[in-house]
């Protein structure tokens, strides 16, 4: 496991893998736990980030493919409906990623929400730790309207931030609109987007919300991935965080998010 600056490792590589493997269980079985926190209160977010991994290793070895990332809780809308006042990160599989107009099974989820978002390809990779805005857009092949559908293995959304982080970010699904718009002339602070729920607009946003810029979303997590040994690579998908709050989805709901000058990106819980 790699150590970091967010507080020494307190949990046992038994601890971890216990705790990885129920995640991933619970994910499996679409079924709500207790707060991972509950069971180990002094758990520190190196503990979560090591859960997260082991998490990961074990999707991987079900035959999933690490396509990208997610950067969560950049949002201070989305910060307030969770109580959860700094960034985090999860990672993106292949099997996660669905097409425009996805029909998304609700069965496979426990209580998802949905996010309207930007989200870069990468051409170049990015290793921080001085990774800046400017260096992300110029690594960027283009951007595309996406949905991250968040869910909680965590019951009833009662998430402290180091079970959020253990939860791969609370991430489930990401739906990608079918353009990808170069970022040149650009300015990705002043794109708006409408979320639309069922015909009727849910909320509306723009690129601000987003760390005020969504490529310094990128960078922070590319200086903070340096932190842990690992980097941005090239062809990834890199989610930047939430333009809107986070709405919550039930079956039969249809969703649409019309992003000025990018498109739009569509989506249905059957």
């Amino acid at each position: 496991m790699i150590e970091d600056h967010d507080g020494e490792l307190t949990l046992s590589p038994t601890e971890v893998d216990h705790l990885a493997a129920r995640l991933f269980d619970d994910e499996r079985a679409c079924r709500m736990g207790r707060p991972l926190s509950d069971e180990y209160p002094s758990m520190t977010l190196s503990d979560a980030y090591a859960i997260q991994v082991a998490y990961i290793r074990r999707r991987v070895s079900s035959g999933a493919r690490v396509c990208g990332h997610k950067v969560g809780c950049t949002n201070p809308v989305v910060q307030q409906l969770f109580n959860i006042h700094q960034p985090d990160y999860g990672q993106l599989l292949d099997d996660m990623v669905l097409p425009d107009s996805a029909e998304i099974r609700f069965s496979g989820l426990i209580q998802p929400r949905i996010e309207p978002e930007i989200g870069f390809v990468l051409k170049k990779a990015l290793r921080g730790p001085r990774v800046t805005p400017t260096e992300v857009l110029l690594a960027t092949e283009g951007v595309v309207p996406c949905f991250e559908i968040i869910d909680s293995r965590i019951e009833n959304w009662r998430i402290q931030f180091v079970d959020t982080v253990a939860d791969n970010g609370s991430s489930a699904r990401c739906v990608l609109g079918d353009r990808v718009t170069p970022v040149g002339g650009l300015d990705l602070r002043l794109v708006g987007v409408v979320l639309e729920k069922n015909g009727e607009v849910a909320a509306t946003g723009a690129g601000a919300a987003a760390l005020g810029h969504p490529a310094a979303a990128v960078a922070w997590l590319a200086n903070t991935l340096a932190s842990r040994g690992a980097f941005l690579d090239a062809g990834h998908l890199v989610l930047p965080g939430a333009l809107t709050t986070a709405i919550p989805a039930k079956p039969g709901d249809f969703f649409e998010a019309s992003f000025a000058g990018l498109g739009s990106v569509r989506c249905k819980f059957s």
